[in-house]
């Protein structure tokens, strides 16, 4: 019996952990359809995708404790404004850093992107990364993220 408590009680953890993880989730999804006017299409407790438009999607990766990511995707290769600035509130629910700031840190690794196809730009806490390609089926798309990391400097 003395055996048995310790893995129930390691179990109850486990279980208050998980549920704790996907609250949060479910937090950051609210907080990305609040920013944005997205709509939810898919939600699971470490993921969400959505829907920002006729040809623009968002995608998040809820990580833990406090290391998340939001992507924004376009079909096309020069998005309108509307992708960026949808792209900094998204990016501003997730980490907290100022929407402009985002945008315009986006618009500079997208311009980067398109002549080197890949492009990074770092902020306090996240990092903004933006990849421009062809698809063989979907054609041009611009893909941007913006993904929180450990150092806040």
């Amino acid at each position: 019996m003395r055996a048995f408590l310790p893995i129930v009680a390691l179990a109850a953890l486990a279980a208050s952990h998980g549920s704790a993880r996907a609250q949060s989730c479910d937090t950051l999804i609210d907080k990305v359809v609040a920013e944005t006017a997205a709509k939810a299409t898919e939600r699971r407790s470490d993921y969400a995708s959505f829907t920002a438009g006729p040809d623009m999607t968002l995608s998040l990766a809820c990580g833990s404790p406090d290391l998340s990511s939001v992507g924004a995707q376009y079909r096309g290769a020069s998005p309108p404004e509307v992708y960026y600035e949808t792209f900094g509130r998204a990016g501003h629910a997730v980490t907290g850093i100022d929407a402009a700031t985002i945008t315009e840190a986006a618009h500079r690794a997208q311009a980067a992107a398109m002549r080197l196809r890949h492009s990074n730009v770092d902020l306090g806490g996240a990092r903004i990364t933006c990849s421009a390609m062809v698809s063989p089926d979907k054609g041009p798309l611009t893909l941007c993220a913006v993904i929180e990391h450990s150092d806040r400097s």
